[in-house]
């Protein structure tokens, strides 16, 4: 059985509802509103709530994690995809590298340099990378530590084809976001620290449960998929 779609009304007013929330909690940090931006992480969604986020949202940016998943959904939505960039979020294995590369805008996930050196034997043209930072010790988190994350940078010239434009993370399960505080401010410090000829490096963090402290801590993109696809 398939996911089965909510109103198309519900999928619109969760967006209009997150905007206002990115807002406030932007505003709250004397921040200016337009320099963040949701993405919608569309991994369970329904293909009709997609369709109508794409048509009828003005939604920037669209998320995937999963290889498969996203070329099954790119094909299916047609034309209707073309009405949002697309970000991979996901672990991407050396092997699916020639899979995603033309159906991205940007890869959020880059956590090794032999996934730099498969990506940049592969591009004809420059790509947008996101470096992932790894935020605690699970093995089974993906990421660069933030003690390596600057020698890592530093090491991605030797592949000139990628673009790295900022800093991605996965943040702790907490249920209190407030304890998520300190690990989303050294992501910005991180992020400033280690991308100092950009004026706005982009800094993906926060999700559904935490994106309102991310904000407030300085997240350019914030990852939003459960709240946005409720019903």
């Amino acid at each position: 059985m398939g996911i089965q779609p909510i109103s198309p009304h519900s999928v619109l007013d969760n967006l209009r509802d997150i905007r206002s929330r990115i807002d406030a909690a932007a505003l709250r940090a004397g921040r200016n509103p337009s320099t963040v931006e949701p993405i919608a992480v569309v991994k369970y969604a329904a293909l009709e709530d997609v369709q109508t986020l794409l048509e009828e949202g003005n939604v920037a940016w669209c998320a995937e994690s999963r290889v498969q998943d996203a070329l099954k959904r790119r094909e299916a939505l047609k034309n209707s995809a073309e009405k949002s960039r697309w970000r991979f979020i996901g672990h991407l294995q050396t092997k699916k590298v020639n899979q995603v590369l033309g159906k991205f805008d940007s890869i959020d996930s880059l956590d090794s340099l032999k996934l730099a050196e498969a990506l940049e034997k592969r591009l004809e043209d420059v790509l947008s990378v996101l470096v992932q930072v790894k935020l605690t010790e699970k093995e089974t988190q993906n990421g660069v530590p933030l003690s390596q994350v600057g020698d890592f940078i530093k090491a991605l010239e030797a592949y000139p084809k990628l673009q790295p434009r900022g800093l991605m993370a996965i943040a702790p399960m907490e249920e209190d976001p407030e304890k998520l505080r300190p690990h989303f401010r050294a992501m910005r410090e991180a992020a400033k620290q280690h991308f100092p000829n950009l004026d706005h490096p982009i800094l993906s963090m926060g999700m559904s449960n935490d994106f309102e402290v991310a904000v407030e801590e300085g997240a350019s993109l914030v990852r939003i998929g459960s709240v946005l696809f409720a019903r």
